[in-house]
C-alpha cells in the first residue's frame, strides 16, 4: 500500500494532522513507511488513527529483544525476549514475546498477545483477541479483551475489566472498576472488586470473593472460603461457599434465578456455613461445600463447559 495526498484525505484527517503528513511524508511512500515516520516525529496519536483507518497487514517484525520509546506496526511483533516500550505499543495484528511485555501509556493489539513473561501497562491493554500470560497481568488502566484472559499469576486491574470470553486467573484477581466476563471465570486464589462483577456462565474462587458491590453469573457461584458483596448476590443456577455467604445491607441473595422452581433442589442449591441472611430463593442445604453431589453438579458451573 502506498500513501497519496489524496489518499490520506478520503479518511477525513484534522486539518494539523493533513498538513504535517503533506510536508513531511512523500507521495508514493510504503505504509510501514509513513507509521515509522510519524511515531520517529513523536506523532504517535497519528500513527495509531492511521493504523485504526487502514488496517493490519500481514508483515512480521522479528527481532530478539525491543526496547523503544513508541511502536505502532501494522503486522505481528514477534520478540524472542522482551518487549520495554516507552509509551505506546500497538499491533495490527498479534504481540507475542518469549519474556515480558511493558509499556508506560498502552498496550494494544488487533488480535492476541501471548508472553512469556508477565504483562504491566501503566496505561489500558486491550486485545482483539486472546491474552495470555505465563506470569502475571497488571494495568493501571482499563482491560479490554475479545478473547480469553488467561494468567498464570495475578491479574490487577486499576479500571475495568471486560472480557468477551472467559477469564482464567492462576492466583488472585483484583478489579478496582467493573468486570464484565461474556463466559466463565474461574480464579486460583481470592477475587475482590471494588464495583459490580457480572458474568455470563459461571464463577468459580478457590478463595474467598470480597469487596464487590453486585455479583451477577449466568450459571453457578462457587468459592472455596466466603462471598461477601455490597449489594446483591444472584446465581442462575447453585450458590456454593466455604464459609459464610453475605449480601450487602438491605440486598437479597439469589439462586436458581436461571431454572423453574420444581428444580430448586437439584439445580439451585445453596450451601453455606449458615443459612444466609436475605436468602430470597434456591434452597439452603447446608456447610457442605465439598460434597461430591456438589463438585458433579452446575452449582460449580465450572466454566470449563463452554
Amino acid at each position: 500500500m502506498e500513501f497519496t495526498k489524496k489518499f490520506l484525505r478520503a479518511k477525513s484527517p484534522c486539518a494539523d494532522g493533513f498538513r504535517w503528513f503533506s510536508r513531511n511524508v512523500e507521495d508514493g511512500t510504503g505504509y510501514q513507511e509513513a507509521l515509522d515516520t510519524l511515531v520517529n516525529a513523536g506523532r504517535v496519536e497519528d500513527a495509531c488513527w492511521l493504523l485504526a483507518q487502514f488496517g493490519p497487514t500481514s508483515a512480521v517484525l522479528a527481532v530478539d529483544a525491543l526496547e523503544a520509546e513508541a511502536i505502532v506496526f501494522a503486522g505481528t511483533v514477534e520478540v524472542r525476549g522482551s518487549i520495554d516500550v516507552a509509551t505506546v505499543i500497538q499491533a495490527g495484528r498479534s504481540i507475542r514475546a518469549g519474556g515480558g511485555l511493558r509499556a508506560g501509556r498502552a498496550i494494544v493489539a488487533g488480535e492476541d498477545i501471548r508472553v512469556a513473561g508477565g504483562i504491566i501497562s501503566q496505561g489500558t491493554l486491550q486485545a482483539g483477541g486472546d491474552v495470555r500470560a505465563d506470569w502475571g497481568v497488571e494495568a493501571e488502566g482499563s482491560i479490554t479483551c475479545a478473547g480469553d484472559l488467561r494468567a498464570g499469576w495475578d491479574v490487577v486491574c486499576h479500571g475495568a475489566l471486560q472480557l468477551k470470553g472467559g477469564g482464567f486467573v492462576g492466583q488472585n484477581l483484583l478489579a478496582h472498576g467493573l468486570v464484565e466476563c461474556g463466559k466463565g471465570l474461574r480464579v486460583g486464589g481470592h477475587l475482590t472488586s471494588a464495583e459490580s462483577l457480572r458474568v455470563g456462565q459461571g464463577i468459580v474462587v478457590g478463595g474467598a470473593i470480597t469487596g464487590v458491590a453486585h455479583l451477577e453469573a449466568g450459571w453457578g457461584i462457587k468459592a472455596g472460603e466466603c462471598i461477601h458483596t455490597q449489594g446483591a448476590i444472584k446465581a442462575g443456577e447453585s450458590l456454593c461457599a466455604g464459609g459464610e455467604i453475605c449480601a450487602g445491607p438491605g440486598y437479597g441473595v439469589y439462586a436458581g434465578l436461571n431454572v423453574q422452581q420444581e428444580t430448586w433442589e437439584a439445580c439451585a442449591q445453596v450451601w453455606s456455613r449458615e443459612r444466609p441472611e436475605g436468602l430470597r430463593s434456591g434452597m439452603w442445604l447446608g456447610a457442605s461445600p465439598l460434597h461430591p453431589e456438589i463438585d458433579r453438579s452446575r452449582a460449580c458451573a465450572m466454566p470449563s463447559r463452554q
